[in-house]
């Protein structure tokens, strides 16, 4: 049985009142949610509300859960919905996006991490980190979703597609787009220290 059965299993559960079946779907994706909600809120205690926002209308929304996504595709759209609601009701608090750390060592930054040239141009992980977290949040809001649905949340194309609202072809593009601006930055981090060596 895929995954994706078994979340629509669970599902059909739930919309029969059996409470428990959606216990299970939270402890299986209360990881995947609380990493989301922490993108959109620096300060864990608002990720948390946010998180468990997210999982009170999903739980709310069940009935209206009709299998055509995957659950995870349909639940990651309420969280992202329901922390960029809490971002612009929170605004004047200073609530402001940020990718947390592990996500980012999560990402492998696509080729320019991997190459060996020499150990001179390679930069040390945590600016590999900073200059990653930098680019990510310089990216147009499409851009940096698409990446950070591919290479953090491992969704796939057509996934992503699905979340978007767009073609697959153009969420492609938008990846591919994101990876050439973040190896750019790398490139030129790497440039800017080797000189000052």
């Amino acid at each position: 049985m895929s995954e994706q059965d078994a979340d629509l299993q669970l599902v059909r559960l739930v919309q029969r009142g059996n409470r428990h079946a959606f216990d299970l779907l939270v402890k299986k994706y209360q990881y995947k949610v609380a990493g989301i909600a922490q993108r959109f809120a620096a300060n864990p205690a608002d990720a948390q509300d946010i998180a468990q926002e997210s999982f009170i209308k999903a739980y709310r929304a069940m009935e209206s859960f009709r299998g055509e996504s995957a659950f995870y595709t349909w639940l990651y759209r309420i969280t992202v919905n329901t922390a960029k609601n809490f971002v612009v009701k929170n605004a004047g608090r200073g609530i402001s996006v940020d990718v947390d750390t592990p996500d980012i060592e999560a990402y492998d930054g696509s080729e320019r991490l991997h190459q060996g040239d020499n150990p001179e141009n390679i930069l040390e992980s945590s600016d590999v980190k900073r200059v990653i977290k930098e680019a990510l949040q310089s990216l147009p809001d499409d851009l940096r979703q698409a990446i950070t649905l591919r290479e953090i949340d491992d969704m796939s194309y057509d996934e992503i597609a699905d979340v978007m609202g767009c073609p697959v072809g153009t969420v492609k593009s938008r990846i591919s787009r994101a990876r050439e601006i973040i190896n750019r930055k790398l490139t030129e981090s790497g440039e800017r220290l080797n000189s000052k060596a």
